[in-house]
């Protein structure tokens, strides 16, 4: 029987479990270091987000915005999660090269093709790591006259504290760690598991 090295499953409150080690993660044989969030915990908080976010928007033409590649995921099971109907559209705006750290440049590689003059946009993140790059574009879209722009990211990191930005919606505060999973890459790799982890430090070595 092949050996898929160890996991550790840390739930968002922070305590070890050994429970919901998924087929995926075991797949990963030891690139995977541990799981922080599962699928499920990701599930329900998206449910919940989602219920927020339809009561703050009650009969407002509500345009959802993801910020491509990483907000895939989360774009996707987000508008699901939301009963009012919503419009939505795509930005890639980028910050990052091959590895894990952001190259300081920030690039539009694709704009909208939607007017947000008078609208009210919801842009739909999938982590907030020092907050400039999301500073940035929210300014950028301020300057097209809409009625309103906020955010909902799906994790937040400490060092986004230090950046003048309102996140109304948040899925998980994590530490300040490079993750993956759930729409979240290194090298383009990892984006389609089902859960948020951190790799092994191996990973970074090859």
């Amino acid at each position: 029987m092949a050996s898929f090295g160890t996991f550790i499953l840390v739930a968002a409150n922070g305590e070890l479990s050994s429970e919901d080690v998924s087929v995926d993660a075991k797949d990963m044989g030891e690139d995977l270091e541990k799981v922080l969030v599962t699928e499920e915990e990701i599930k329900t908080r998206l449910a919940e987000l989602g219920a927020r976010i339809d009561a703050d928007y009650e009969g407002r033409d509500l345009l959802i915005v993801g910020v491509l590649k990483g907000a895939v995921m989360v774009m996707a099971d987000l508008a699901r999660a939301l009963h009012n109907p919503v419009s939505m559209d795509w930005m890639a705006v980028s910050s990052y090269g091959a590895g894990t750290t952001s190259s300081g440049v920030v690039r539009i590689l694709k704009d909208l093709e939607t007017d947000i003059k008078d609208r009210d946009v919801l842009i739909v993140e999938d982590v907030i790591d020092s907050g400039l790059t999301l500073s940035w574009l929210v300014g950028n879209l301020k300057s097209r006259g809409p009625r309103s722009v906020e955010i909902c990211t799906m994790v937040r990191k400490p060092l986004a504290f230090d950046v003048d930005l309102d996140v109304r919606y948040i899925g998980f505060d994590l530490p300040n760690e490079f993750i993956i999973g759930y729409g979240l890459d290194y090298a383009e790799r990892y984006r389609n598991l089902p859960f948020i982890g951190t790799l092994a430090p191996h990973v970074y070595e090859k």
